[in-house]
């Protein structure tokens, strides 16, 4: 049955996840992927779900607006205007839409997300 409100219990310790392979774009280690969707809209807006990565560095570019709740690990993500994010448990950052950078995930971290 399709829940008229799309959830997932334990998002910040379930181990049903899915692969979603090698993070692309590297430019140190191999970033591995793993994941479980929450919902899928029409043509995938809104997204959302649980996102497992493990360390590495890679270049980024955000296509739609993302909100991300950090629950687990650490990262640092750079902008390439230069910013710096530092995110880790308990952090919430809203990427908007077309931001470019890289990703240094230092621990492997966990979030959920709602791409908009």
């Amino acid at each position: 049955m399709t829940s008229s409100a799309p959830h997932l219990h334990q998002a910040s310790t379930r181990t049903d996840l899915v692969d979603w392979g090698v993070q692309p774009d590297a430019l140190e280690g191999a970033s591995h992927s793993t994941g479980k969707l929450v919902h899928k809209g029409p043509n995938n807006q809104p997204e959302s779900g649980i996102w497992v990565c493990t360390p590495g560095r890679w270049r980024l570019s955000i296509p739609r607006d993302e909100l991300c709740h950090f629950v687990a690990g650490r990262a640092t993500y750079r902008s390439d205007v230069g910013e710096v994010i530092e995110v880790s448990t308990g952090t919430v950052v809203m990427f908007p839409a077309g931001w470019t950078g890289e990703c240094t995930v230092h621990e492997s971290m966990r979030n959920v997300y709602m791409l908009a």
